[in-house]
């Protein structure tokens, strides 16, 4: 019988809210849109052009040390994306370079790479694509979703990837006293608090998710 991936990229036992694993990238990448929509393209890229390397070589990997294999190969790539965007926007790479060196790591210790582990002829190309795919845009959508809420709320500004300066601010609002309090969400312990709550909310809405599916 020809297998298919069946684990839930959102619900299942290693979505991005299940556990700590991607925090660190996500609580760091979603202080500025404009970083986390660079860091969603390197995902992309990362996961994608990885899963094709490993799909291809896979029969060439060494039965012992493959996990070093994959996160020099992972890292390799990641050095690419650094390079192209280095090309396009020196300073946006020197703000985001940090950030680009988590994914490999993380991509590694998904379990993307354990299905090519198990042989099966049936697999192909084209389903490992979408794996892989889908994976990163799961991460990168709560990526993007935290830096919505913290960067308004934060620092009172929007921004985009581009322009000379590597970033374009859509809005550029005035500090202000009043706004204070909820200038906690722009650092690292806010974004924590953040995730918490997003956490919390996550294994609600999953349970209820899984008891209606049972």
């Amino acid at each position: 019988m020809k297998r298919r991936f069946q684990r839930y990229l959102l619900w299942g036992s290693h979505a991005p809210l299940s556990t700590l694993a991607g925090a660190g990238l996500l609580i760091m990448a979603s202080s500025h849109l404009a970083f986390a929509l660079t860091v969603v393209g390197a995902l992309i890229w990362v996961y994608e052009l990885t899963s094709i390397a490993a799909f291809f070589a896979q029969p060439y990997f060494p039965k012992k040390g493959k996990i070093i294999v994959l996160i020099f190969l992972s890292s390799l790539i990641g050095s690419c994306f650094l390079l192209v965007l280095w090309l396009l926007s020196p300073f946006l790479t020197m703000s985001v370079s940090y950030l680009i060196m988590l994914i490999p790591g993380y991509c590694v210790g998904s379990d993307l790479f354990r299905y090519l582990d198990i042989p099966d002829d049936s697999l192909v190309i084209q389903e490992v694509l979408m794996k892989a795919l889908l994976e990163a845009i799961t991460l990168g959508i709560f990526i993007v979703a935290f830096a919505l809420i913290r960067e308004p709320l934060g620092f009172m500004s929007l921004s985009l990837p581009g322009g000379a300066a590597g970033i374009i601010s859509l809005v550029d609002g005035a500090d202000g006293e009043s706004f204070l309090p909820i200038k906690v969400l722009s650092t690292s312990a806010g974004a924590l608090v953040l995730f918490g709550y997003g956490v919390a909310i996550f294994r609600d809405l999953r349970k209820e998710y899984l008891s209606e599916r049972s």
